[in-house]
């Protein structure tokens, strides 16, 4: 196992989800933390990460499904408003570093902190892969499965509905064939798009053509900025 690090620490090994294969990202450029890079590999078992950095004489997990990075960027899944309502010995669970779960994003080119931290959004040409909690969601830009199939063990329909921000003016709304449709500022289908969810993540495909992520945390959704709570 990696010895990588974050200020805040790697969390405490969290059960393994038994469905969620071996993988390994190779040729990256790691983001442990949105400000903390290192070139190297990163592995995952059982929706876990185990290893961080460099091979540095280890072996890579012999059936481990590959993703070839060629240089890419491997950014971490979080939202700051996110972390922010997080107590703070939880606030590195999103690192990715050794027993933190293995939910992150693969991007071609440059990624800088204030984009990891504040508004990921990728155009398809330019996103490898998408993993939450060890699954591979997205592969060179595309879905692996349909919009409106559940990833969350059954617990999908509470995703369903409207979530509205009422300091920005912003409604969404999470359709159960895994559509989404946007209200802003009064303006009805401003965005639109499919959706899909897995654990407590959720990633947007808009029907324009770009790739988003968000969150949810103590029945808060978190998404680019927005802060949003179930609206009847």
């Amino acid at each position: 196992m990696s010895e990588t690090t974050s200020g805040s620490g790697p969390a405490p090994a969290g059960p393994r989800d038994a469905r969620a294969g071996e993988l390994a990202v190779v040729d990256a450029v790691v983001h442990a933390t949105p400000s903390r890079a290192v070139r190297g590999e990163l592995w995952a078992s059982g929706g876990r990460i185990t290893h961080v950095g460099p091979c540095a004489g280890a072996a890579r997990p012999a059936h481990a499904e590959p993703i070839p990075a060629d240089g890419a960027a491997v950014v971490p899944l979080l939202v700051d408003s996110a972390v922010r309502a997080l107590p703070d010995e939880r606030r590195g669970a999103f690192d990715l570093v050794p027993g933190n779960p293995a939910t992150f994003a693969v991007v071609k080119g440059r990624v800088g902190e204030s984009r990891i931290r504040q508004m990921l959004v990728v155009q398809p040409r330019d996103l490898v892969a998408v993993v939450t909690a060890g699954h591979v969601e997205v592969r060179r830009g595309r879905p692996t499965r349909p919009p409106g199939s559940d990833g969350s063990e059954g617990t999908g329909r509470r995703w369903h509905g409207a979530w509205r921000d009422p300091g920005r003016d912003m409604t969404q709304y999470l359709l159960p064939g895994g559509r989404y449709t946007e209200t802003r500022q009064g303006r009805p289908d401003a965005w639109t798009g499919s959706y899909w969810v897995r654990s407590d993540r959720i990633t947007y495909l808009d029907d324009t053509g770009f790739w988003a992520f968000g969150q949810l945390v103590d029945g808060v959704l978190h998404h680019a900025g927005f802060v949003l709570r179930r609206h009847a």
